[in-house]
This record gives C-alpha cells, structure tokens and sequence, in this order.
C-alpha cells in the first residue's frame, strides 16, 4: 500500500499561536498533518466532539474534511486559506505558547482514491502512546531539527516527514483501524490479504480464500466484507486495477506483460476489464 502510494512531503511551515485564537479550513484535496512541538490546541470537525492536541501528538488526515483549530473549545474562528509559509495565530507579539509544525503529504493520485478509501477518516497518535516507540523518536528528532540552524534543515525535515508517515501507518495499523489496516490486524483476514498480494495473478474463489482463512464461505465473505466494506473478489479487482494503473504510469510494461502479472489471460480480456471499471482504455489511461 504504502509503495503504490509512493508518499512524499509536499509541504511543510511551522505554525505557532499566543493568546486566545482560533481559524478554521474549508475541506481540501490534500492528506494534512499537523505535528504539535510545544504546548496545546483544540481541533474540531463538524458534528464531533473537539480533539485536544498536546506536545508530541500527530494527526493524519488522509481525506481533509473541514476543520477548525483554536485555543480552546468554542473560541471564535476565522476563516484561512492554506499556506506554504509560516503562519502565526493570535497575539503577534511575544513567545508562543503554540507551536507546531503542519502541512500536506502528496499520494501518487492514480491509485490514492483507492487506498486512501481503505484508511481511516483521521489518525491521532498521542504523545503519550508514541512516545516511548520508534515513531516518538522521530517526533522528538524532528523537533530537534525544526529548532536548529543546520545547512540542509529543510531536506531533512522533508525526508523526516516522509519516514514519520510510513512509520504512523505501521502504528495505525496495530491500533484497532478500519479498512485494510483492519485487515491487516485480523489473523484470518492476514492471510488472505497476504496469498492475494502474494499472488495476484491466481484465479482466486471465495471458497480457495474461505479455506485460507479457516473459515466457511458465509462466514468469511461476511466477515471480509464488514472489514473492508467489499466482497473478497471486488477486492481483488481492485487490487489488480491499481497495479494495472502503476505498472501503466511507469510506462516500462507491455499489455501482454501487465495482462499476465495480474492474472487476465489476454491483453484483450485485461483491456476490457480495464475498460468496464475505469471507462477508457489502457493505451489512452496511459498517453493521458
């Protein structure tokens, strides 16, 4: 998942606040993140209770809905636009009493509708969980880096940012997430999720899966689908249409070859296929 969305950090400004404030963001079609170095805010999404946000916490927005972020529940806010400097909140005199570093992630976008559907809608790793893992070291690495003057700083904090994101979907994926993240943390699920992705081109039935996973046909196809929000063989579709529109993008692969590795028996029948999901043929997918 993570190599076919082949993320990197698009931008990244320090953001810092005094006093009481509060802005707020339309939805925007971009994953943002927000890294909190020093002190407290309030972020809040319609309809849901307003998230507290401390020193050493990072949220992940794959999808960026509207929201707001403030200095506490409530306060007024005012409507911002998305920058690529950075930006101060509040009072403009004094030392912060806010500080943190935000920004978006960039997804390769043929396949990001895809894989971002099968993330969850926010993820929040408090400090005091990350704190003593891997992902709190990086944090507290990045915080070192945003603070000093070193030649090279803003690469640095670029692939840092990079490596922080693939490590939060490792997290996520060990903490209760929806999706194929949820899949993931299934036994019985794992192993059909790994012989699909082991084997894509195998002519896969629900009841080959069903066998793998231990489990009756009913039983599993139900179980599958609650995880994942799709039936087993709609997931594998999907899953060899995303490798299609990779192996397409990269441009290296004949039709033939692209056919085989994803188990269509012709470069007609994967061209049909590709036809009937994306509404345009490879060839033209491709040139476009």
């Amino acid at each position: 998942m993570i190599a076919l969305l082949q993320p990197s950090a698009a931008v990244s400004k320090p953001i810092s606040a005094r006093g009481e404030w509060g802005v707020c963001y339309a939805a925007h079609d971009a994953p943002g993140f927000t890294i909190v170095l020093a002190g407290e805010a309030w972020i809040a999404f319609d309809g849901k209770e307003p998230l507290r946000l401390v020193s050493g916490d990072f949220v992940l927005l794959p999808t960026t809905p509207a929201f707001s972020l403030s200095s506490k529940p409530g306060a007024p806010c005012i409507a911002v636009e998305p920058r690529n400097a950075a930006v101060r909140h509040g009072d403009p005199q004094g030392d912060p009493d806010f500080v943190a570093l935000g920004g978006s992630f960039a997804f390769e976008r043929v396949n990001a509708p895809l894989l971002l559907a099968l993330l969850p809608d926010l993820i929040h790793i408090p400090a005091a969980a990350g704190r003593a893992t891997r992902f709190g070291r990086l944090i507290a690495l990045l915080s070192e880096e945003c603070a000093s003057d070193y030649p090279g700083k803003e690469l640095v904090i670029r692939r840092m940012l990079e490596v922080l994101l693939i490590e939060a979907l490792r997290w996520r994926a060990t903490d209760g997430a929806g999706g194929l993240l949820r899949g993931m943390r299934d036994a019985a699920l794992a192993r059909v999720l790994g012989a699909i992705h082991a084997d894509v081109r195998a002519g896969w039935t629900v009841a080959e899966l069903a066998r793998i996973a231990g489990m009756s046909r009913s039983a599993f196809a139900a179980r599958f689908h609650e995880a994942l929000g799709c039936a087993p063989i709609e997931y594998l579709a999907r899953w060899r249409m995303a490798l299609a529109k990779d192996a397409l993008i990269r441009g290296a692969k004949s039709l033939d070859r692209i056919a085989d590795e994803i188990g269509y028996e012709s470069a007609s029948a994967f061209s049909t296929a590709f036809r009937k999901r994306l509404g345009c043929s490879p060839g033209r997918f491709r040139s476009a």
